[in-house]
């Protein structure tokens, strides 16, 4: 009994231990912090093991080197754009972006973002059209293929793709392959053997140092980009695998969105893989070559900015931008999201926009991927519906997209959710687009999707068991963590 109770009160030291350190050193914002503490409080010092798995702060690391932007000029044109917008001189190819220039100007101190308008741009909502273009772009690339996903599968289509990728690395194209170790764990060595004898390179982003354990697991690298010949570049919700092109009976049907991109944004996408490329590379890094950055032509006039985010920053860059469009907007708002669990900073942009007249439509999916994840989505939307908002639940499959479109002429499509893990956990990325046309077409995309979705009534949602409120209450609780 002694021992017994010698061993409790060790045990409630070294949580109290763990707690504080959790509170004063790590200092990240109280909704986690208590998220945390009450782990703690219920599984002590396993608690803190799981902490240590998954909630690493790594915003005081260098993960990135950005020094070398500036052999490809990128700190002069920053400089000349900051200018320009300071002064109101900018000139806009469409002058109702002048209207969005603080956003423009955010991006650009807060991210590196640089601002073009030259781009063309095709939309996909459909992972056959997408993945069918793609195919055909890699087909015929000349120099160099870049390709990065969160999740590539060793099914039909993780292997036709590596096929492809293969078959161009044997022909003397340039080919780099890199995934996310947790996204794609189902990956082995062995399942680019063929691609790599051919001469294409693989590399992994934060790949487990201990074999089974992953103290990083829980900083994904959730971006999706491919950039061909510094031409043609991607960005987009889809993924590597048969489910996303709607082969998996227990999603159905994948709705997701996706930008295919010519013009000078394209060497955004360049930058950011190249960066997430020398942060996993071990002896492969590649170098700011002007051949990687070839002057383009194109007849595109849409104006954009690549945004990026990640852990590593304490700045939330992506949810900067989505709060300044919701602030900004003055009729409506659009999101599609498979994940709806903001934090209070982005709740309050939304409640505000809602109370000042501002029509605010939100749609996710009527499945989960996620079970707690969906359970405090549906509160938030509960929350939002109560003061006016417009919910719909998609029910033609599984709505996959990210994306956001203010008073049909700004729009944002990318990787981050709408949620505090994309916010704040995972490397994510964004294009920011300043072109009505674009919106538009997204804003018809979103009432085709409305066909094929259940509109959710605040007075259908009071009407909701007890069991579900249950559910609800325990992943709000828990979502600053999820």
């Amino acid at each position: 009994m002694h021992i017994t109770s010698i061993l409790l009160g060790l045990v409630i030291v070294l949580n109290i231990i763990f707690s504080l350190f959790i509170v004063f050193q790590e200092r990240r914002d109280a909704g986690t912090t208590w998220a945390w503490l009450l782990v703690l409080s219920f599984i002590p010092v396993l608690g803190f093991v799981l902490y240590l798995l998954f909630a690493q702060n790594l915003t005081r690391r260098h993960l990135f080197q950005w020094a070398d932007l500036n052999k490809v000029g990128t700190d002069k044109v920053l400089q000349r754009q900051l200018g320009s917008l300071s002064s109101d001189e900018f000139h806009f190819h469409n002058p109702a972006t002048r209207d969005y220039r603080e956003l423009i100007h955010m991006h650009l101190v807060n991210n590196q973002a640089v601002y073009t308008e030259d781009n063309s741009v095709l939309l996909f909502t459909d992972g056959r059209d997408k993945f069918g273009q793609l195919f055909e772009d890699i087909e015929n690339a000349q120099d160099y293929i870049h390709l990065q996903y969160y999740i590539i599968r060793r099914d039909a289509l993780g292997k036709r793709l590596l096929q492809a990728l293969t078959e161009k690395a044997k022909q003397g194209v340039k080919v780099r392959v890199l995934y996310d170790e947790l996204g794609s764990r189902s990956l082995t060595r062995g399942f680019f053997r063929s691609f790599r004898e051919a001469g294409g390179e693989v590399e992994v982003f934060f790949p487990s140092k201990l074999h089974l354990i992953n103290m990083r697991l829980n900083y994904r690298n959730h971006r999706k980009i491919v950039i061909i010949d510094g031409k043609i570049g991607y960005i987009g919700g889809f993924n590597v695998g048969d489910e996303y092109l709607g082969l998996n009976p227990k999603f159905g049907y994948w709705r997701d969105t996706h930008l295919r991109i010519q013009g000078q944004a394209v060497y955004a996408l360049q930058t950011r893989f190249i960066l997430d490329w020398n942060q996993a590379s071990r002896d492969h890094d590649i170098s700011y070559e002007l051949d990687l950055f070839p002057e383009v032509v194109t007849e595109g006039c849409v104006g954009m900015q690549i945004v990026t985010s990640g852990p590593d920053s304490e700045s939330e860059q992506i949810k900067y931008g989505l709060i300044k469009m919701i602030s900004s907007a003055k009729k409506s708002i659009l999101i599609q999201t498979p994940y709806f669990i903001p934090d209070a900073s982005l709740l309050d942009a939304l409640r505000i926009a809602i109370l000042s007249g501002v029509e605010v439509h939100i749609m996710v999916p009527d499945k989960p991927d996620h079970m707690f994840v969906y359970w405090a989505t549906l509160s938030h939307v509960g929350e939002m519906l109560k003061i006016g908002a417009h919910a719909y639940i998609y029910t033609n499959g599984f709505i996959h997209a990210k994306t956001i479109v203010v008073d049909e002429e700004i729009a944002s499509v990318g990787t981050a959710n709408i949620d505090v893990r994309s916010f704040r956990l995972n490397f994510e990325v964004n294009a920011f687009l300043y072109d009505e046309g674009m919106a538009r077409h997204m804003a018809r995309i979103f009432e085709k999707d409305i066909a094929v979705s259940h509109q959710l009534t605040y007075e259908e949602y009071l009407k909701r068991p007890n069991w579900i409120k249950i559910k609800e209450s325990v992943s709000r609780l828990l979502s600053p963590i999820l």
